[in-house]
């Protein structure tokens, strides 16, 4: 799939050169640099191959063509849970991204959607990380979209995901509620990690509300490990994983929220040690979003959607 981005010139922006404009728009490159895009023809304006000097004009439509990225492999064996009209229910595997970012273009569930069933525009209502796997809501309109992320901000979704970690998770009469906050983690060294802040201590600024409930349902053979049921009952980033790694019992495979953060600085740099592969245990996080419980956008009828634990993260369960 080619990447291209697309502009569509305003009135403000009539009468500049082709050069001039870019220059100007996109500053991440320099002007040098953005004349060498344009003699290798990496620009159509209105379809045709343009010079540096030409005259833009409100309306006009000016295409920049990306070079082809050398992307990281990954799982792109997606499963079709459910499909009508107005939605597409995936299983998404890991590492599978959902959308493009980075070094992730072609290898997303965003263009495979596009690619395998024709949508011109997958509206994903809801994320799931790259090493993530379970459930992906996918809308084929914007009204099915906007109906059901609407729900999802009114808390009117039932979201259920089954994860493993390390150690023995309290097997208590009753759950176990994580509510606090979460902010960003000033003693990290990684930028976008986050922490949850037990509801007792005082917020950070800039901090969000977080709750999530617990609940082991097993442990390992080796009684090393527990599964778990989470439900969350806000739909923060990480919340889940920084949730655990504040109770003591850290996802397994985490390279950001496990067993030692350095771990997913040294995975960035591609310098992953033997011995970090074993601390790891598996090459991604174990957490899975097991069930999804929502009304359709349009019929307004309950719908249940749930996914398997994958075979690697059953597979851990079973080793002694």
């Amino acid at each position: 799939m080619e990447r291209k981005n697309s502009v569509l010139i305003q009135p403000q922006q009539a009468g500049q050169q082709l050069l001039d404009f870019i220059s100007q728009r996109f500053t991440y490159r320099s002007r040098e640099e953005w004349q060498t895009e344009l003699a290798a023809n990496r620009f159509l304006l209105n379809d045709t191959e343009p010079r540096g000097d030409a005259i833009l004009a409100q309306g006009d439509r000016l295409v920049y063509l990306m070079d082809a990225l050398i992307e990281p492999p990954v799982d792109a064996n997606y499963t079709v849970l459910h499909e009508d009209d107005d939605l597409l229910v995936i299983n998404k595997p890991a590492p599978l991204p959902c959308h493009p970012g980075g070094r992730f273009f072609a290898h997303t569930l965003w263009a495979l959607l596009k690619e395998k069933h024709g949508l011109d525009n997958p509206r994903l209502v809801n994320r799931l990380d790259r090493e993530t796997s379970g459930i992906v809501l996918v809308a084929k309109n914007k009204d099915a979209a906007r109906l059901c992320q609407e729900q999802f901000a009114q808390h009117r979704v039932e979201k259920v995901y089954l994860v493993v970690v390390e150690g023995v998770f309290p097997d208590a009469p009753t759950e176990v509620e994580a509510t606090g906050w979460l902010g960003l983690d000033p003693d990290s060294a990684i930028r976008k990690k986050m922490r949850f802040y037990p509801e007792q201590k005082n917020a950070p600024n800039g901090a969000a509300e977080s709750s999530t409930t617990f609940r082991r349902i097993s442990t390992a053979n080796n009684s090393s490990l527990s599964l778990l049921e989470a439900r969350p009952h806000t739909g923060r980033c990480h919340q889940i994983r920084a949730s655990l790694l504040h109770l003591g019992f850290p996802v397994v495979g985490d390279k950001l929220y496990g067993v030692d953060e350095q771990l997913f600085l040294r995975f960035k740099e591609g310098v992953l040690t033997d011995a970090d592969h074993a601390l790891l245990r598996i090459p991604r996080q174990a957490l899975h979003a097991a069930s999804l419980r929502l009304s359709h956008p349009t019929t307004a009828q309950e719908l249940e959607f749930s996914a398997p634990l994958p075979p690697a993260l059953q597979k851990l369960l079973e080793e002694r």
